[in-house]
């Protein structure tokens, strides 16, 4: 069985940053990835939605790979994003594509189709049986479309143990995620299920409740703080947590990444640029986060 423990903790969902001709600005990744490493991520999470992975060719998503894997050099533990609405597809991709030196996939629940229970099931076991390294699951019907039931998570997994190896949970239902924990920890085989959760503003809540960490979008600016969210350490957790959410509300508030690249923008560490169809953030919201910053 594959140990999970080196994907507990905090995992930064990575931004792709870009020049104004909108290629690839690896000189800003690369600052990014050091700032990563320096306050303390456990892990990081490379082409996930964060990254606007969906507006990126497959030759550019390769080159990324290749050079957040090699930047980091073993450094930190490293999770790709593999997901799409077509299971051959990305089936395909997983046995074909150059995946070394990465530990894990995060993969999304396909989207547009809207596949019911039994499809989801269908499609993430063809996963587990196509890749080459173990797979995180990505439920956010927000984007998708489809909520991926507890039950189904579940059944996913004790079909394949092996290689089903967590989930990053991000329906914002803290109900649905309570009772998947309590279904992880209903039985004892299942105890290296990751649980994770996919959003900053219920990191803490979550945590409390069983789950194993946080894949973060806020960490890409506020690696140190979120690290603290997640384990602890000193006792600050809730209060971050608490400071933090007027921030978090923001960031999300016309769509993700375009707020977390504001914030970086304004700390010099990017350019604020996104591929169309996503836009920058207004000038107001962008007022607003600056307001509100830490």
């Amino acid at each position: 069985m594959t140990d999970t423990r080196r994907l507990r903790g905090l995992g930064t969902a990575l931004v792709t940053p870009f020049n104004e001709d909108m290629s690839i600005d690896y000189d800003a990744l690369s600052v990014l990835i050091e700032k990563q490493i320096e306050e303390g991520a456990d892990y990081l999470v490379v082409l996930g939605t964060t990254a606007e992975a969906a507006t990126m060719t497959r030759s550019e998503k390769r080159l990324v790979r290749r050079y957040v894997r090699d930047k980091v050099a073993g450094r930190l533990p490293l999770v790709v994003g593999m997901g799409g609405k077509c299971t051959a597809a990305v089936c395909e991709a997983l046995m074909s594509e150059d995946l070394s030196g990465y530990d894990a996939v995060l993969s999304v629940c396909p989207y547009y189709n809207k596949p019911s229970q039994e499809g989801l099931y269908q499609h993430f076991f063809a996963i587990s049986q196509a890749s080459p390294l173990p797979v995180i699951l990505y439920n956010v019907p927000g984007r998708t479309g489809v909520n991926m039931l507890p039950e189904t998570v579940i059944r996913i997994y004790d079909a394949n143990p092996d290689m089903i190896i967590g989930i990053k949970e991000a329906s914002g239902n803290v109900e649905q995620i309570q009772s998947l924990i309590q279904l992880r920890d209903s039985d004892v085989r299942r105890q290296h299920f990751l649980v994770i959760s996919g959003d900053d503003a219920i990191a803490y809540q979550l945590i409390q409740a069983g789950a194993d960490g946080l894949i973060s979008v806020a960490s890409n600016a506020y690696t140190a703080d979120f690290r603290e969210i997640v384990h602890n350490t000193y006792g600050k957790a809730q209060q971050l947590q608490d400071d933090y959410q007027r921030l978090i509300y923001l960031l999300f508030k016309e769509g993700n990444p375009a707020g977390i690249k504001t914030v970086l923008a304004q700390k010099g560490l990017i350019q604020n640029i996104l591929r169309l169809p996503l836009v920058s953030n207004s000038t107001a919201i962008q007022a607003q986060i600056k307001a509100v910053c830490p």
